[in-house]
């Protein structure tokens, strides 16, 4: 029997599914019932014992033990069932279908059922001295160009100019815009600026605006998207009066000494080898990160991998819900997204198909090679995995590993880092091969 209280039994089924039956012990459902009774018994006036103060067995006797019972199973189902996959050491994938029994007699053991789906076996190929393609990391003069272009453009200062203004200046306007001759909210503005070409107005009002010079009147004349954020004017024609009242152009400083002193060197030359470093630096660390994916692709390319449908749905409606997590964060909710995008959930998660399906393959070739490698780290390896993440929190390394153990995020952990030894072995074998060669 597990510490928590629950055990368990497995049966595989077909399509990389399995069976659970997990049963919990008859003193963890009366530590339960007992923990529910208590809370209940707040809520109860009871004579002859103040309030919130009623024990748990008078509670029982006066609700009920199956009325308790159901309480105690609703609240603690989730963690038993996170328990039942714990115990059953399962990389579950996709929502479960859950059977729960009839609710146990005092003093027998509960019993539920789970089939879900999990991570499919792989069957090796070979993964050690394989030819995989890497980038040499190097940096072309045109990067630096573009990189000291960015600086200069950061650098660069808006001035008035006294011509007609061309794509790429800023235009300072004012403007009225009506729909049927009816003035419509948010169609007013004054002293506005929008740099033309750069797409933040409705589509063709930046177009109308190029060749205007300061002081010049013009009609703009759009159709608002079908789309658009305001219904009252989707789809709409609008027209605007608008005045022009300055043009200004970006002036871009030189490349000088003056320009160098200002980022911090004496020379061009020495600001030009400065961004070359980084660059380089940052070449090589993606050069690094690609060869490492590459090689687990040709370990994955070599390997086969059964994958049911069911299963490569399941894993792309996760990568789904994912996104809506991220997104939520960021403030925008699933229906908002799915109208900015014109798309439905089912389009979505098809698209999702090929990167779940790739995902599965390297994650089922990643544990093969872990089980056979015989792959298992010790504490200090965890303990070093979590070097970087104990510098951000501020705390030893070994202690967040204590916290983690606590947690029950162990196993977690120990995966990561399993799966990263893995990798690490196909790398330290793998034979680099210019990537113009594949």
């Amino acid at each position: 029997m597990a510490k928590s209280g629950v055990s368990t039994s497995i049966t595989e089924l077909p399509e990389s599914r399995v069976l659970v039956q997990a049963q919990v012990a008859p003193e963890e459902i009366e530590r339960r019932v007992a923990q529910s009774a208590k809370a209940l018994g707040r809520q109860l006036r009871v004579p002859g014992f103040r309030q919130g103060k009623v024990p748990p067995p008078i509670v029982i006797q006066r609700v009920g033990r199956d009325a308790v019972l159901d309480e105690a199973v609703r609240d603690n189902l989730p963690v038993w069932y996170g328990a039942a996959i714990d115990d059953a050491r399962l990389a579950t994938i996709g929502e479960p279908e859950l059977d729960l029994g009839r609710l146990p007699e005092e003093g027998q053991p509960l019993t539920f059922s789970i089939e879900i789906g999990v991570r499919p076996k792989a069957q090796l190929g070979e993964y050690k001295g394989l030819d995989v393609a890497k980038e040499d990391g190097t940096v072309a003069d045109e990067a630096i160009d573009a990189e000291l272009e960015s600086l200069r453009e950061r650098g660069g200062r808006l001035e008035g100019v006294e011509r007609a203004a061309v794509r790429g200046d800023f235009v300072v306007m004012d403007f009225l815009g009506t729909v049927d001759d009816v003035p419509f909210h948010g169609g007013e503005g004054r002293d506005q600026m929008v740099e033309l070409g750069s797409g933040r107005l409705v589509g063709g009002f930046e177009e109308q605006l190029e060749g205007a010079a300061a002081g010049e009147e013009r009609a703009v004349a759009i159709t608002f998207p079908d789309d658009y954020g305001a219904e009252e004017i989707a789809g709409k024609e609008a027209s605007f009066a608008v005045t022009v009242k300055e043009v200004k152009a970006k002036q871009l400083p030189e490349l000088d000494e003056d320009f160098a002193t200002e980022q911090g060197f004496d020379t061009i030359d020495e600001l030009r080898e400065d961004i070359r470093e980084r660059l380089a630096s940052s070449a090589r660390e993606q050069a690094e990160a690609q060869f490492r994916e590459a090689a687990l692709d040709a370990a994955v390319a070599l390997a086969t991998v059964e994958l049911p449908d069911p299963l490569v749905e399941a894993r792309a409606r996760e990568l789904w819900d994912r996104m809506v997590h991220s997104l939520s964060q960021q403030g925008i909710d699933r229906a908002m997204y799915l109208q900015l995008t014109g798309k439905g959930e089912d389009e979505i998660v098809a698209e999702a198909k090929p990167d779940a399906e790739a995902q599965l393959r390297r994650e089922a070739v990643l544990a093969a090679i872990v089980e056979a490698e015989a792959i298992d780290p010790s504490d200090e390896e965890l303990v070093a995995a979590l070097a970087e993440e104990a510098e951000r929190a501020q705390a030893p390394a070994a202690k967040l590993l204590e916290r983690i153990k606590s947690a029950g995020r162990l196993d977690a952990l120990k995966e990561d880092v399993a799966h990263a030894t893995a990798i690490d072995l196909m790398v330290d074998s793998a034979k680099a091969v210019p990537s113009t060669e594949t």
